[in-house]
């Protein structure tokens, strides 16, 4: 028997996931969760919106084994095309559209992430950070290293849409 994504409400709110978005079998949804068109959440993955909304924009990404939370006036946003490397912690923050967080970076409550930047791999963004666009942000904790190159910020897009493809074949091997 295959396993199935826990997809289910919490004090009344409900997931709301457009038809078009991907839920891997294994994946966490849990309460005021809202999945754009051609969004993903992969395998052992948690997005758990029980203290507040979580917003997933369209043809984004958070990838296998990451946590996703929010805090009591911290809700979480994800813009479009944005890829949450496996093993990351997002929580309570805002990631504007084309970012990418590398695996296992952590973003506190609060942070807000500028659109066309990287978060390295491992970084920890501390509580309130912003981001400016178009940044390289890296260590522990987190400090601006330099604006992004046009080709950097274009392998961020690029990213996001093979993940869109790859949440396709995996729908379809999953559902038939």
């Amino acid at each position: 028997m295959a396993e199935q994504a826990l997809i289910m409400g919490m004090g009344g709110k409900e997931p709301v996931i457009d038809a078009d978005a991907f839920v891997a079998p294994t994946a966490v949804v849990i309460g005021e969760v809202t999945m754009s068109a051609g969004s993903s959440v992969w395998y052992h993955a948690v997005l758990r919106a029980d203290c507040g909304p979580v917003s997933l924009g369209p043809d984004s990404n958070i990838q296998d084994n990451c946590s996703v939370h929010t805090d009591l006036g911290f809700p979480l946003t994800v813009g479009a095309r944005v890829s949450v490397g496996h093993n990351a912690v997002l929580h309570g923050c805002t990631i504007e559209d084309d970012v990418l967080v590398g695996m296992g970076a952590t973003v506190l409550n609060g942070a807000h992430i500028g659109a066309g930047s990287l978060v390295a791999a491992q970084a920890l963004v501390p509580q309130g950070m912003r981001v400016p666009p178009n940044s390289l942000v890296a260590g522990v904790p987190a400090r601006v290293k330099r604006e992004l190159t046009a080709e950097e910020r274009e392998g961020i897009r690029f990213n996001a849409v093979g993940y869109v493809e790859l949440a396709k074949a995996h729908r379809q091997e999953h559902e038939g």
